[in-house]
């Protein structure tokens, strides 16, 4: 097994606890977790099955923490098709979906994919399917009943 060769600033462990502090993002909380415990001096292996990292993820970012900083903790871009659902778009189909279908011409009062889809095209100028619209929402329920 290669020994894990990082030398951490003495304020290393600082940094990490004003991180988890401050970072909302569940993926990088748990990501700087577990560099705290490696910079704390406990050992790869137990950290990473503690966390259920592979080792070799654990190393990676023990290595970019060791290199570039709390930044190295978070996801670097990756190329592929930005999402369509941004947040803002999702925003607007909530407050859509909390008024009243038949003021925007809806021949019933409850939403229907369709309806919502047509609706937020004409408001925002991106065209969503149905099955997108439905995935939204269905993403907001599973996170509200959660």
């Amino acid at each position: 097994m290669r020994p894990l060769k990082s030398h951490f600033r003495a304020a290393a462990l600082t940094t990490l606890e004003t991180v988890l502090k401050q970072v909302k993002e569940t993926r990088v909380f748990r990501r700087a977790q577990a560099v705290r415990e490696v910079v704390a001096g406990h050992h790869v292996n137990v950290v990473s099955a503690t966390f259920r990292f592979t080792n070799a993820a654990l190393r990676k970012w023990v290595q970019r923490f060791a290199q570039q900083g709390p930044q190295g903790l978070w996801d670097r871009p990756h190329s592929g098709r930005p999402p369509k659902v941004t947040c803002a778009l999702e925003q607007h189909l909530h407050r859509l979906v909390d008024h009243d279908p038949l003021p925007h011409g809806s021949r019933s009062s409850q939403w229907s994919c369709r309806e919502l889809a047509t609706i937020l095209a004409r408001a925002t100028g991106v065209q969503l399917g149905r099955a997108s619209v439905r995935g939204v929402l269905k993403k907001t329920r599973a996170a509200k009943s959660a």
